[in-house]
């Protein structure tokens, strides 16, 4: 018999109020402006996150946790929150969700409030090392020496219980970024974990959500669109029963919801849209249908989201460990004058040679890595720089190695730079910086039989989660999945051009920026980056497609990735997603690069000319036949 709660018309709303550890402070008070405001959810993690929380637990063993959770999220707003009824999930725990938890109540009590704080814990896995089971594509294995933490990505089966236990505030350590929203919707709606499509559907609005204000044209493309960036709003979620729901801002705030801004967050940071795996569902995300709604223009749009679907989950959780490994050190000095390119090169080239022959003296081996960017030159785009000369540039050297008192080495020498190299020359510019210890980060399965997942109310016992073991073997979702029109076939009719035209050459055609067709958005998984690219226009989904390939990507990002390149395509939203793997220099915080994330690779490949027929260049977009 269904639950009497998954019933039509039933509606639950949900803000997205942190998108990252030290976002902004505007999140929820703005959000406690909404009238049906039932709950808050909070995301604070990612691998590198983890990594500075590592950094932090070995400095004082009861940090570990996201502060900004309790001194600038709960502090200022508690009493409105207590007062609201409005309830609380958020990973803030990271590595310490206990100590998270006792600092939550300490502020309760300062503030004279009554609340009642659950724990979800089991992510620590550290001690189940011997079962780790190798990450596909990965080489690491479980006796890298030095391992410090390793967190299973929990799902929101432990959320949905310490929910029913009546939890206001529930805080867990490592669990999947959606696992809140999908928590919160599993407990309201009385959802089944075998009701597959339904999970995908709010595990894809936690998907739109956790990045806070992403979803509300922070980082769009067309970035001169978005109003009031002073106060951007941050994402509201309006979720009925069957898993559909709307997503807007509040009232009055800053920001744009339109079928662009949210389709860019869809993209951001996935792999193979048909089989987005997490813990509870896979998810197809390949035939979502986003619908710009009426009559919502004046308080920034709205849009309704439907069409995930999903599958059984695979029966091991992701692990993420972390490990020392040397160290690092990033020296910035602001150069300026003629030949301020050059001034730069040359004293790098200088300040490396010096530093190397110093290690060399006091018996240190060479450095493990170095790198040099010149800020300001483009020197990330590598051959398709456009910059040939500057007269100001911000040159960064980098440099990684296993022990500490040889960066020290290039550390001081630094300073030099200033009184006895290029003139114009203004050394440690932006403060002396610190040599910091470098946090790897590898991934692993783990038998999800093997994991002991529990929840806990302040007080309380802890209880066990039986969480499904789910399926040994995930086939993507879509091989099962009907065939359904995709964005084009729902566009106004329009003449749209076919590959085989393109492929022929029958049509005159003119280059134009890739931009000129697309938005886009990229993100980062561990070493590997994402481009996702969304057509403007259902007309040009043809030329994209037939422009745009793997093959391109990967030449055009050649300097900067070494693996494969692979592309999926969405067609529900008219979209592209590329996957790049070994791109990032060993992404988050062991990278040496100024983008350890990928965050600018979209931008840098909207720049990639493409060839479009003639009648088809988009209006204003300048053409070389």
């Amino acid at each position: 018999m269904m639950d009497p709660r998954v019933q039509a018309g039933r509606a639950i709303v949900i803000g997205g109020a942190s998108g990252f550890w030290g976002d902004s402070q505007i999140a929820v008070p703005q959000l406690l402006q909404e009238p049906d405001l039932g709950y808050l959810v909070f995301d604070y993690l990612a691998e590198t996150t983890m990594a500075i929380l590592q950094r932090a637990r070995l400095r004082s063993p009861e940090l570990g946790y996201a502060t900004d959770f309790v001194t600038a999220a709960l502090k200022p707003n508690l009493r409105a929150l207590k007062a609201r009824g409005v309830r609380l999930v958020s990973n803030a725990g990271g590595l310490n969700p206990e100590g998270c938890r006792d600092a939550i109540l300490a502020l309760a009590h300062e503030q004279g409030l009554d609340l009642k704080v659950a724990t979800v814990s089991g992510d620590d896995v550290l001690s189940l090392r011997s079962r780790f089971r190798p990450w596909p594509g990965e080489p690491a294995d479980a006796t890298l020496p030095g391992l410090m933490s390793a967190s299973a990505y929990l799902g929101a089966l432990p959320i949905a219980q310490a929910l029913a236990g009546g939890a206001d505030v529930v805080v867990t350590g490592r669990s999947v970024d959606s696992a809140a929203m999908l928590g919160v919707a599993i407990h309201e709606f009385g959802w089944s974990m075998q009701d597959y499509d339904r999970l995908a559907q709010a595990s894809l609005a936690g998907h739109l959500v956790e990045c806070g204000a992403q979803a509300t044209g922070g980082l769009f493309t067309d970035w001169e669109r978005v109003p009031d960036w002073t106060d951007i709003g941050y994402p509201l979620v309006r979720m009925t029963a069957d898993g559909v729901f709307e997503l807007h801002q509040p009232a009055g705030a800053g920001g744009l919801v339109t079928r662009q801004t949210v389709g860019e967050q869809l993209l951001y940071e996935i792999g193979d849209p048909r089989a987005y795996a997490l813990p509870d569902v896979v998810c197809d995300f390949s035939e979502v249908q986003i619908e710009e709604l009426p009559g919502f223009e004046a308080g920034g749009g709205r849009v309704r989201v439907s069409g995930a679907m999903g599958n059984a989950p695979g029966d091991c959780y992701k692990v993420t460990a972390t490990y020392q490994q040397g160290y690092q050190i990033a020296l910035m000095m602001a150069i300026r004058g003629q030949r301020a390119m050059e001034k730069a090169q040359r004293t790098a080239q200088a300040l490396l040679a010096r530093s190397r022959r110093l290690m060399a003296e006091a018996g240190h081996a060479d450095y493990s890595d170095t790198l040099v960017e010149l800020l300001g030159a483009e020197s990330m785009y590598g051959p398709h720089r456009r910059v040939r000369e500057s007269r100001e540039v911000v040159l960064r050297i980098a440099a990684q190695h296993a022990d500490k008192r040889a960066l020290a080495f290039l550390q001081k020498e630094a300073a030099s730079a200033g009184t006895s190299m290029g003139p114009g020359t203004r050394s440690h510019f932006g403060g002396r910086s610190d040599i910091q210890s470098v946090i790897r980060a590898a991934s692993f399965l783990l038998p999800k039989a093997d994991v002991q997942v529990q929840w806990q109310m302040t007080g309380g016992p802890a209880l066990p989660v039986d969480v499904p073991l789910g399926a040994e073997s995930v086939e993507p979702a879509a091989a099962a999945a009907p065939e359904r029109r995709g964005a084009a076939e729902d566009a106004p009719e329009r003449r749209v051009v076919t590959e085989e035209v393109l492929r022929d050459g029958m049509q005159p055609t003119v280059r134009v920026p890739l931009g000129a067709l697309v938005v886009g958005r990229s993100g980062d998984k561990g070493n590997d980056a994402n481009v996702g690219l969304m057509v403007r226009d259902p007309a040009w989904l043809p030329v994209v497609r037939e422009q745009a390939t793997a093959e391109r990507v990967r030449d055009y990002f050649a300097h900067l990735i070494e693996g494969p390149v692979t592309r999926h395509e969405l067609p529900g939203i008219g979209a592209f997603n590329f996957v790049l793997e070994q791109a990032l220099g060993g992404g988050g915080s062991c990278s040496l690069r100024s983008d350890p994330l990928g965050k600018c690779y979209a931008q840098m490949l909207l720049d990639m000319d493409i060839d479009c027929p003639a009648d088809l260049r988009p209006e204003g977009a300048a053409g070389a036949p």
